[in-house]
């Protein structure tokens, strides 16, 4: 709690390009969460060297991030939008909870199993005490609430044992967070295969649209997604490839499924494409011109990431101190 308000935390990693999924079905409805929640929005850099990073892609991409957290509508002034890797307490808390963390706990990790079957040549140690990272970014702003997602909740579980184990033994240090289920966003999935969801490190480029796509791709793409042989545009599990294109469409428009239906009705598949490409095109118009915009005025971009990482460094700091009384380490002489 920070005042009256309960604290938010969430963030997302800094590779790959983000997709009308990321933005449909999570950062549009983190501007909605500012005024109800102290918010921390962390760009996540440090998680992201589990896997091999180009030095110099990685920079551009936390620092492109950033300015699209910013170009959606999340104000920086009510809300902290930091570099991950700019608050040393992250790293530091994680090597403590490392020590409150069982082996058998991370073993269990659905998503190392999923990660270490990608990169089979690099399963590093990172890799698989990534979720006391996630622990410890959570943990460090005392956070009530994290908006999670299916493939998260394991995470959240992992982080919610790890400090109620250290509360057991020290007292009442780390605030016990609950997972997050506001308004759900649109679920996303890929236009080449409906089965998964878009995400922004499919092999096939045609499956996911992207943020900062032109125009002509975006329904390039659209023309290509993935159908069925039924001919009739109707909301059922049945044609997986329609339902997607009708739920991006809903997402876009505002319209309900009857809406969308009545629109269509004895249109073909050819149309519903290039509808849904031009409402999609409409919706990143306007977060495309902010990029750009903000992009530009570098003073303005700098000054928020360094006012931002000191607001983080605070808030973080009082609980890494905490921390540290609490397991024996001796008091920083100022």
């Amino acid at each position: 709690m920070i005042g009256d308000k309960k604290v938010l935390f969430s963030g997302m990693q800094a590779t790959g390009n983000l997709t009308l999924g990321n933005y449909l079905g999570a950062l549009k409805n983190w501007v909605k969460l500012s005024d109800e929640y102290e918010c921390f929005y962390c760009v996540v850099d440090e998680h992201s060297i589990t896997v091999r990073q180009n030095p110099a892609e990685l920079r551009k991409r936390a620092r492109a991030l950033l300015t699209l957290y910013i170009a959606a509508g999340l104000d920086p002034e009510k809300n902290c939008i930091y570099y991950q890797s700019h608050v040393s307490a992250h790293a530091e808390l994680a090597w403590i909870l490392n020590c409150f963390t069982y082996m058998g706990e991370l073993n269990r990790m659905t998503q190392f199993k999923d990660k270490s079957a990608k990169h089979a040549d690099n399963i590093n140690a990172g890799l698989f005490t990534y979720p006391v990272l996630m622990a410890s970014d959570i943990l460090l702003f005392q956070a009530d609430v994290v908006p999670v997602g299916i493939d998260q909740k394991q995470h959240l579980e992992i982080t919610r044992d790890i400090a109620q184990r250290f509360n057991g033994i020290y007292g009442d240090v780390f605030t016990i967070p609950e997972p997050y289920f506001g308004k759900a966003g649109a679920k996303i999935m890929s236009l080449q295969d409906p089965a998964k969801k878009m995400s922004k490190s499919d092999e096939n480029p045609n499956g996911s649209i992207y943020l900062m796509d032109d125009p002509d791709t975006i329904i390039r793409k659209f023309k290509r997604a993935v159908t069925d042989s039924e001919g009739q545009i109707l909301y059922r599990d049945e044609q997986p490839g329609i339902r997607n294109l009708i739920d991006i469409y809903r997402a876009c428009t505002g319209k309900s499924v009857e809406e969308v239906l009545a629109e269509f009705d004895g249109k073909g598949y050819g149309e519903l494409k290039m509808a849904v490409g031009e409402s999609v095109v409409d919706q990143l118009r306007p977060l495309q011109s902010e990029v750009e915009r903000i992009s530009k005025d570098k003073a303005y971009l700098d000054g928020i990431i360094k006012n931002n990482a000191e607001k983080a460094g605070y808030y973080a700091n009082k609980t890494l101190r905490k921390v540290q009384k609490k397991i024996g380490f001796p008091e920083r002489i100022r």
